[in-house]
């Protein structure tokens, strides 16, 4: 059936008002290259925020979809299927997990995890040990449990009262840690190893591993929210290996099904036995059509050579932005890890990172912000040498419009 195309107007007609999108509505994607309803072409150093890990329209992922619609499409959890279970044991043979279960955003995922980490210390050491440490910046979801555990206080404004137990450090800064761990009131410290919608900042290597030590010594669990910087994001399959810090449980999505929702949380055998029968659910969790394209997915990104690649195309992407931030005096560092880079605006451009935004948009390149003061890369993984090249020619078109040069 051919349908009339639709204008950016029937959003402000027939959505919630929550989000603001641009003009542009994309209608065609084929590897890093996206089209919109007028034609124009554009390459996307976006990927849908950490999410198209292998572009758009990726071969392997569509016939994997096909393939998996011609069977069967979805299940109630009253039974499993195969796909889920294949994609199970995937992950628990590529990561230190013994478990898994499966949800369809981070948010859920991390829902999932925050449940855990609280059960798992009532059935072991009493409902006085519930408290969840998390850091100031963070992001883990937007439902009410997760927005209350991010550290991000403009998410949860006009909808409190929010859930009680939960305390904000400083990210980076052990000893703010140290301050408000409990051995008898702690039940788990929930860690972004890079904070994503934080402004892409890393964290230190020496701060994870001092999480990981605070937690055995006051019986609490380590969680890694991994929704961004998971799937081979930093040239790891997930970024506790590149930390060498192993949490106790591990939440993924975004670029675990391509674009194709779906999630994971990620435990050991002794956590997860607190999720007994009818403790927890999600009706599409473990969605066979879901399950088959993020199989197909780990399947790719796990290979050593699209690992290797990541670096390679990092260096590149990371080394451009930063001389144009030289040329153009806006950028005073680009920091992160593989294809997740946070290139940050010098005092002087503070505050404009949506003028840059929009400024590659007009030049056909799509980017990202984290926040006011950061713009934020997460292309696909395979993005090919010559579209980075072009991506920064066009955002560099972008950046002398916005300096007026």
């Amino acid at each position: 059936m051919n349908r009339e195309p639709v204008s950016r107007e029937l959003f402000d007609e027939v959505m919630v008002p929550n989000y603001a999108p641009g003009s542009v509505i994309p209608v065609k994607g084929e590897g890093s290259h996206v089209w919109d309803q007028e034609g124009k072409e554009y390459i996307d150093l976006a990927g849908g925020i950490a999410v198209t890990c292998l572009g758009h329209n990726h071969p392997g992922l569509v016939g994997a979809l096909m393939e998996q619609a011609e069977k069967i499409w979805h299940l109630s959890n009253v039974m499993t299927n195969e796909p889920a279970l294949r994609l199970a044991k995937t992950l628990c043979d590529l990561t230190f997990a013994e478990r898994v279960f499966f949800a369809n955003s981070g948010g859920e995922a991390n829902e999932a995890a925050f449940k855990l980490a609280r059960r798992y210390a009532w059935e072991h050491f009493g409902a006085e040990k519930n408290e969840i440490i998390s850091f100031k910046s963070s992001f883990h979801g937007r439902t009410l449990f997760t927005v209350s555990v991010g550290g991000q206080p403009k998410y949860l404004e006009g909808f409190e009262p929010a859930p009680g137990g939960i305390h904000h450090a400083d990210f980076n800064d052990l000893e703010s840690v140290r301050k408000l761990i409990s051995k008898d009131k702690t039940c788990a410290v929930v860690v972004e190893p890079i904070q994503g919608e934080g402004g892409v900042m890393p964290g230190d290597p020496e701060f994870l591993k001092g999480l990981r030590q605070l937690c055995d010594e006051n019986d609490a669990l380590l969680v890694f929210d991994e929704v961004q910087s998971g799937v081979g994001r930093t040239g790891h399959l997930y970024a506790y290996q590149m930390y060498g810090v192993t949490p106790d449980i591990l939440s993924t999505a975004k670029g675990l099904g391509g674009g194709f929702p779906v999630a994971a949380m990620l435990t050991t055998e002794k956590v997860a036995k607190s999720l007994g029968i009818g403790t927890h659910g999600s009706t599409y969790g473990g969605n066979a059509l879901a399950c088959a394209v993020a199989q197909r997915v780990i399947d790719t990104v796990s290979q050593p050579d699209i690992l290797k690649g990541v670096g390679a195309r990092s260096e590149r992407l990371r080394k451009g932005m930063m001389d144009i931030g030289e040329r153009y005096g806006i950028f005073s560092e680009v920091r992160g890890s593989g294809l997740l880079l946070g290139c940050v605006l010098t005092e002087e451009w503070k505050g404009k990172a949506k003028e840059f935004l929009n400024a590659g948009l007009n030049e056909g390149v799509m980017v990202l912000i984290a926040g006011p003061n950061v713009v934020r890369l997460a292309p696909s993984l395979i993005i090919p040498e010559p579209d980075i090249d072009e991506a920064l020619a066009r955002f560099e078109a972008g950046v002398k419009t916005v300096c007026g040069k």
